[in-house]
């Protein structure tokens, strides 16, 4: 931690070698969040080059008795989410329903369909909790430290999510 610590010092006074050896730790998982939010490679890579301009942008503002890690995530995190709210398109969600039997590919392929529609009415608040939550498995406490939210929120934002989720499926014909 002590090395760590004479590292972050010299990122906040604009050492670029400490600049690059962060971004080099810490690129992966920067990416990895940004990809699970947004679902979409080439877009998750702008957006995690976009996240590491502004970690440097803000590194006066970094605690450098804390760990970066967790930090980054919270910027990537906000970049993520401008991403959402820019979309122009809507990739499908990349899972699989679970349903009983064996749909035929048609069926399988308009419960997507339906699936995905349901996630992009939501809200971008909404639906970066309900992809991390329900699709990705993302434990409540680090969505919660991620956000920069309470467990409790982030507990309210996925109850109200897979409410309006419900609602919007069973408005077409599909029983969750």
């Amino acid at each position: 931690m002590a090395d760590d610590r004479e590292l972050y010092e010299r990122f906040v006074r604009g050492d670029p070698g400490a600049f690059e050896t962060l971004f080099l730790r810490h690129q992966r998982e920067v990416f990895g969040w940004v990809y699970r939010i947004i679902r979409n490679q080439g877009e998750a890579e702008e957006l995690t080059v976009e996240t590491f301009w502004r970690i440097y942008a803000a590194r006066a503002r970094f605690d450098p008795t804390r760990s970066f890690g967790p930090w980054a995530r919270r910027i990537a995190t906000n970049v993520a989410l401008n991403g959402l709210r820019a979309q122009r398109h809507h990739e499908p969600l990349a899972f699989e329903p679970a349903a009983p039997g064996a749909p035929d590919p048609a069926e399988r392929a308009q419960m997507r369909r339906r699936l995905a529609a349901a996630f992009h009415r939501l809200s971008p608040k909404l639906r970066l909790v309900a992809i991390l939550a329900l699709v990705e498995e993302v434990p409540y406490g680090e969505i919660a430290q991620a956000l920069g939210l309470s467990h409790e929120a982030v507990k309210s934002r996925v109850f109200r999510a897979v409410r309006k989720l419900r609602k919007a499926l069973t408005a077409k014909g599909i029983t969750p």
